[in-house]
């Protein structure tokens, strides 16, 4: 089954379905060959492939924050070791060269988030719904990130127990998903004193949407319209995930130029919804955009392709119907965006 933000799990399940900084004093960045700068913890290098060259410069001031739920969080100084219990965080933290100490579900992130590499060796703290405790303790952290949706979530106080300070984050926001998307990368920066870091990636990401826009706009398309989807399969019947206007990947493709389609119900906080393949004939002419997928648990797009009213979808009997690579996370941060433009532009442009 394709896998997703484990706070839209629970979502789901139950529906059925300032930042200030003070003065500005800074340090060598850790090097990104031996993970070491100033203050690194030991940790093991970042092998984002950017932070080879990376020059920007790391804060040692105390830092104020005010989290994603509201809550003031303070650092004597920005977080070096961290600890990480979300996907899209864990790869934010690679993004801003800083090499996480934890991480929930190694294998997970390594499987469906290819935008960073973990160094080998990253510790394990188990389930990104229920981490080991202990496993987090060992691993002696100066900050835990985690997602919430709300202040008072049980499993604040728990990771407060260890006596480390703990950084709720919110993980989409369908409002603005792009905005959300930057602003919890820029959170992030600001708590581990990477803030020039955060902003030159940013940067390079606004570039990005910028020429991949113009490519798209030579690009002879019959219609605008389109709609991402992922999907899975449970016992032989294939449902699907259509992502509405609120959903990350549909506003890329809106960055682009392109119009989203899907006006089923979606859930407020990733613009979600959920249909079968009937469904995807309300769609009419639109261009179809979806997550490659090589899961053993079943091949949805396979058993997409067997089905007769799929098949006779306008998208699919004119090759306007596209897989993206597999690896591409669809509530990533600006990396993974960056990997889904390129996507969006090989379908349409390449």
């Amino acid at each position: 089954m394709t896998p997703m933000p484990r706070r839209l799990v629970a979502a789901l399940a139950s529906s059925a379905a300032a930042l200030t900084l003070a003065a500005c004093g800074t340090t060598e960045v850790a090097d990104p060959a031996t993970g070491s700068g100033s203050d690194d913890g030991g940790a093991a290098a970042a092998i984002s492939e950017s932070c080879a060259a990376d020059s920007t410069a790391t804060s040692t001031d105390p830092v104020t924050l005010t989290d994603g739920v509201g809550r003031t969080v303070e650092l004597e100084k920005p977080a070096r070791k961290v600890a990480v219990l979300e996907w899209q965080q864990t790869e934010d933290l690679l993004s801003l060269c800083v090499p996480p100490v934890a991480v929930a579900d190694v294998e997970g992130f390594t499987t469906w988030d290819t935008a960073e590499t973990l160094p080998e060796g990253t510790t394990d703290v188990g389930t990104r719904g229920e981490p080991n405790l202990d496993a987090l303790a060992g691993a002696d952290p100066d900050l835990i990130i985690v997602e919430v949706s709300s202040a008072d979530e049980e499993v604040i106080a728990q990771l407060e127990t260890l006596g480390v300070p703990v950084l709720a984050t919110v993980g989409a926001d369908a409002a603005d998903p792009v905005g959300h998307m930057k602003e919890l990368f820029t959170l992030i920066g600001d708590a581990t004193g990477r803030s020039e870091r955060a902003d030159v990636v940013l940067g390079e990401f606004d570039e990005h949407v910028a020429a991949a826009k113009e490519e798209v706009a030579s690009a002879d398309l019959p219609t605008t319209d389109f709609v991402y989807f992922d999907g899975w399969v449970d016992g032989g019947t294939v449902s699907i995930r259509p992502f509405g206007k609120g959903a990350l990947f549909s506003a890329l493709g809106e960055e682009l130029g392109l119009t989203a389609a899907w006006t089923g119900e979606t859930d407020p906080q990733y613009g979600l919804g959920q249909t079968d393949i009937e469904g995807l004939t309300t769609v009419g002419e639109a261009n179809l955009f979806y997550t490659g997928t090589d899961d053993p648990a079943g091949d949805y797009v396979a058993e997409l392709e067997k089905n007769e009213l799929y098949a006779k979808l306008p998208a699919v009997t004119e090759n306007r119907a596209h897989a993206f690579p597999t690896g591409i996370w669809t509530f990533g941060g600006p990396r993974s965006a960056e990997q889904a433009i390129d996507a969006y532009v090989d379908a349409i442009a390449g």
